[in-house]
């Protein structure tokens, strides 16, 4: 079994690390990617060295990042963010473009949504979401997420796009 396939082998998370950096370099050679998740290209290096020690250390409490495995490759990482009593946004970010409509971010996002809720008492997810992105609106969706508003606009894509806000209960 493969992901070249089509057919995914369990996904699961787990924290970051240093060594993961290498993976990140090539995520980060992605225009694609970088376009559709707001990292600026063309980082150095270093920069981008610096930012990856930054991620692998965080000790924000309000903040979570997981690497998400097929197998044991590192494909992309999932978020909780804006951790508040029950309550936290989800996020998510396959790293090479020519994963996106696997069926990874689906289980990614479940498995932090477990993590979430045994870990850390979190019960009430949020998600923001670009008009544009219909894969990853179709991935909420999917998971039960409920649209609850279209406030603001961020670029995506290089183009100015609705932001729309989720909610899971």
């Amino acid at each position: 079994m493969s992901i070249e396939k089509n057919i995914i082998k369990p996904i699961k998370i787990r924290d970051l690390k240093i060594d993961d950096y290498e993976t990140v370099l090539k995520w980060s050679k992605d225009d694609v990617f970088c376009s559709a998740n707001g990292w600026p290209r063309n980082r150095t290096e270093e920069e981008l060295y610096k930012w990856w020690i930054h991620c692998t250390n965080n000790e924000d409490h309000n903040f979570v990042r997981k690497g998400i495995l097929v197998g044991r490759k590192l494909v992309g990482y999932v978020d909780l963010a804006f951790i508040k009593d029950c309550r936290a946004e989800l996020g998510i970010a396959i790293g090479e473009s020519n994963l996106w409509g696997k069926g990874i971010g689906t289980s990614a996002i479940q498995c932090m949504m477990k993590y979430a809720s045994e870990k850390l008492g979190i019960f009430i997810f949020d998600a923001e979401i670009h008009e544009g992105n219909v894969r990853s609106r179709k991935l909420f969706e999917s998971i039960g997420f409920k649209e609850i508003s279209r406030i603001g606009t961020e670029e995506y894509l290089g183009i100015e796009d609705q932001l729309i806000q989720y909610t899971f209960q």
